[in-house]
């Protein structure tokens, strides 16, 4: 089997890698598999580390097995017929994505989704959610002292690593703030991660919404936390998760108090938003700063305000709630949306070793296998057709 590592294509650029050159090489060593790199000006890793590692570069990669990138591939860089790796955006039948699938199947390209690689009780194999959650706590930390001027922190992105950033953090000084945070897997972890490296402290929701702080402090919320039941009948987690439909949001306490609000959720288009844009008019919304990790873009998105991502060079936009319009940031009749929607770019070294360590242990053994389940779940089309798991995409491709 001969792996090739594409150029990402997308824009804005992406500098993160599947495999690291060091990776490459224990693949080489352990499983005897051959690796070639496409040149690319933008890799968080140069051509000269890939080669020092000892694996070639190669500028057409027609005679590679499986190709393997990041972000969605460009039409025009596709190779017929193929095998591909890279994370899609299309099981949500995301509209700005149907062309893409349209032409992966006249191609007759074989599609696995990082996205739906899952064990057999469905959870997530390999992904970058835990590096998209600590930038995206970082960047709205910074936004939030950006919008006061009460403090201000560097980037992510101009730090070389975590490391770097942890020093950061030792000499922040923050003012009272109170942040909620959403979510209990990957992406809200890493976040949580980080807010607590910031030496912001943890609280209770119920300590959250009932005590007084002259410090900044965070707390995180579960599903039970922010949803419940339109019949009034107590939470239950597998109904909520079968059929979203029939909860309704009860954040509301949270968006009158809180200063910052960072989304880490996984979010179902079934499932209630958390508020509404009326809502968010009503003078008694206290958020100033939304850092949307989950950037579903509305109106299929559980933010209405995240009206479009941004990117890592405009991290920042505005929302005014009246007119419904993007504005510039930092205007008091505004709210600061951060949405960036490759947020582990801005930790791009850190993120590509986890994102390689992954694909190493969980993935490629199962790739080498003459038939897997794990390969066949995230198969999202193949030989012209789709996947077994995603013929519901059927109405999607054809518009």
């Amino acid at each position: 089997m001969k792996i090739g590592l594409i150029r990402e294509g997308k824009v804005p650029p992406d500098t993160r890698v599947p495999l690291t050159p060091e990776q490459c090489t224990q693949i080489i060593q352990r499983f005897g598999l051959s690796i070639v790199a496409e040149p690319s000006p933008i890799r968080c890793f140069a051509d000269d580390d890939y080669r020092r590692h000892g694996i070639p570069l190669q500028d057409g990669l027609s005679d590679c097995d499986i190709l393997m990138g990041v972000k969605e591939v460009p039409v025009r860089m596709m190779i017929p017929g193929k095998s591909y790796f890279f994370f899609s955006h299309t099981i949500k039948k995301q509209a700005y994505n149907r062309d893409l699938l349209r032409a992966i199947l006249a191609k007759n390209i074989r599609l696995i989704d990082y996205e739906v690689l899952t064990d057999e009780q469905g959870r997530r194999l390999i992904a970058f959610g835990k590096f998209a959650g600590m930038v995206g706590a970082h960047n709205g930390i910074m936004a939030y002292g950006e919008r006061t001027g009460l403090f201000h922190l560097r980037r992510m992105k101009d730090c070389l690593d975590y490391a770097e950033a942890q020093q950061v953090y030792q000499n922040l000084v923050l003012p009272p703030m109170k942040i909620v945070l959403t979510g209990t897997g990957r992406v809200a972890s890493g976040a949580a991660l980080v807010l607590r490296d910031m030496n912001i402290r943890q609280v209770s929701p119920t300590e959250f919404l009932h005590q007084k702080f002259e410090e900044a402090v965070f707390t995180q919320l579960g599903s039970s936390d922010y949803v419940a039941p339109m019949n009034g009948t107590p939470y239950n987690r597998q109904e909520f998760h079968q059929l979203p439909e029939k909860y309704r949001s009860i954040f509301q306490p949270y968006y009158r108090i809180a200063d910052v609000f960072i989304n880490g959720i996984f979010w179902n288009n079934r499932a209630p938003a958390f508020f509404t844009k009326e809502e968010m008019r009503c003078p008694d919304f206290h958020i100033q700063v939304i850092a949307d990790v989950t950037c579903d873009i509305a109106p299929l998105s559980s933010v209405p305000s995240t009206i479009r991502a941004s990117s890592i060079a405009q991290p920042v936009y505005g929302y005014d709630p009246q007119t419904e319009q993007e504005t510039e940031p930092g205007l008091p009749a505004a709210i600061d949306i951060m949405a960036i929607d490759n947020l582990p770019s801005e930790l791009p070294r850190d993120a590509s070793r986890e994102f390689g360590n992954q694909f190493m242990r969980h993935i490629l053994p199962e790739l080498l296998r003459e038939y897997s389940p794990m390969i066949e779940r995230a198969t999202i089309a193949e030989n012209g057709e789709l996947g077994p798991h995603f013929k519901y995409l059927e109405d999607y491709v054809s518009g």
